[in-house]
């Protein structure tokens, strides 16, 4: 989890603009009406729900047991053209050992604040389900924010712990003591 703990910046990150295509099947799609539709009431809603052990782990066990299909449950890539591909079982595992980093390593504990503060990179969603698996209550924020915005945050927030790059680094360590 050394990525995590010192985390860097790659050269030229941006905005990639890229169009996505339907999948075949989804190109004429039909909306219920009537009978077919069913309303939210009707759908067993867990009393307690977590993203990450709800959906994210039920997909890697479908994946485990052979009963989904190759797609990635997370495709990045940047403008340069590098892309990272994770399965749900490598996104499930990431994500347990990004919320266990946070709880054994941070001491952090569910209802506590985290700070994210990175740019449009893969990992953001590491530390967003890593923070959703564990209860800790994460608060994004830009990267073109400053020392003033930062420390106002994280007094707002309560933030125990922040996660950032080496480029904001400065930034951060100038309010930290505050």
């Amino acid at each position: 989890m050394q990525w995590l703990m010192r985390f860097r910046l790659p050269q030229g990150i941006s905005k990639l603009i890229h169009s996505f295509h339907l999948a075949p099947q989804l190109r004429h799609y039909q909306p219920l009406s009537g009978v077919e539709a069913q309303r939210w009431s009707e759908h067993n809603i867990p009393e307690e729900f977590n993203f990450a052990s709800h959906v994210l782990d039920y997909w890697a066990q479908m994946e485990k047991e052979g009963k989904r299909g190759p797609n990635p449950a997370l495709w990045w890539m940047n403008s340069q053209g590098d892309e990272v591909k994770w399965s749900f079982s490598e996104l499930k595992d990431l994500t347990c050992r990004t919320a266990n980093l946070f709880t054994q390593t941070c001491g952090l504990r569910q209802g506590d604040h985290l700070a994210l503060i990175l740019p449009r990179v893969p990992e953001w969603w590491l530390v967003a389900v890593g923070s959703i698996r564990t209860g800790i209550i994460m608060m994004p924020g830009t990267t073109q924010l400053k020392a003033k915005d930062i420390l106002y945050r994280l007094q707002l927030s309560q933030a125990k712990a922040i996660v950032t790059v080496d480029s904001l680094a400065p930034e951060v360590e100038s309010v930290a003591s505050e």
